[in-house]
């Protein structure tokens, strides 16, 4: 195995969702540190060009297009991965999808798609790696958890599900496994400039009551989403395990937020108010 100096060089990345959004930042970000990456995604066109692309920067990347769902599938790649690629040192389970609805209107194949993708499949992916990290005594796996695993969300009981079992499972595998030498963390983000998130929410919704409630004012960009992962994956946090990082520009900080956190602190229309012209 071969790969670029950096401070992956020599190590080897699942990383599943990887076609797009999140999943795609966190292959570019670990495969421009010298990571190898072991790629997948629903989409084969989508990962084909991303295969290509690393390919064409002289990176290492093994890929294979198959449902996070399937179990035996999950268990083949990862085998056929570390064979590839001569190892595995963690992974990163991007995949992941949002089905919004009014919960007494949500149907069977809207609760259970999402869950089957946004934890279960996780678990597939931490289950499969964490074997091999698990015979080797080392490693880390990063999930993607969600502010929304901190409360109750209107139209997203599936999604909600979803991440607050994420985080279950994370800070469990982090128990279980840290002894022998695998940590588990998590990210939280907030709202990550995606197709999932442009295409799923109303932009009056994201302008009004997310990006107004953010102290930072706006979404986080998947790079830095992917920062963050690189930083949890890497030797400068060996000793942070069970953790769920909060990524989210001050969302979760306080609460009662109105206008970036302007509400009551600041004179309206003062030098220091976002509104303000002057």
């Amino acid at each position: 195995m071969t790969g670029t100096a950096g401070r992956f060089a020599g190590k080897a990345f699942v990383v599943t969702g990887a076609a797009r959004g999140i999943g795609e930042a966190v292959a570019r970000r670990l495969a421009g540190e010298g990571a190898a990456i072991a790629a997948t995604d629903i989409d084969a066109g989508s990962l084909a060009a991303l295969e290509a692309s690393l390919r064409a920067e002289g990176r290492v990347v093994f890929a294979r297009a198959f449902d996070s769902r399937d179990s035996s599938a999950t268990d083949r790649f990862v085998a056929d991965a570390a064979g590839h690629l001569g190892r595995l040192d963690g992974a990163v389970p991007c995949a992941g999808i949002a089905r919004a609805a009014p919960a007494d209107e949500m149907d069977d194949a809207a609760w259970s798609d999402v869950l089957d993708i946004n934890l279960t499949g996780v678990f597939f992916t931490c289950r499969a790696v964490g074997r091999l990290l698990l015979a080797q005594g080392s490693g880390a796996i990063v999930t993607i958890a969600s502010i929304t695993a901190k409360g109750g969300q209107p139209g997203r009981a599936n999604y909600a599900a979803s991440k607050w079992g994420l985080v279950g499972l994370t800070k469990t595998l982090a128990v279980e496994w840290a002894h022998r030498g695998v940590r588990v963390n998590a990210v939280a983000p907030n709202g990550v400039d995606t197709p999932m998130i442009r295409d799923g929410i109303p932009a009056q919704f994201l302008a009004d009551v997310m990006l107004d409630r953010t102290p930072l004012g706006r979404l986080a960009r998947p790079e830095e989403i992917a920062a963050a992962i690189a930083f949890l994956l890497s030797d400068e946090a060996a000793y942070i395990n069970g953790a769920v990082l909060e990524v989210d520009g001050g969302l979760t900080a306080g609460f009662m937020t109105h206008r970036h956190g302007a509400d009551l602190a600041r004179k309206a229309g003062g030098p220091s108010d976002p509104r303000s012209k002057t």
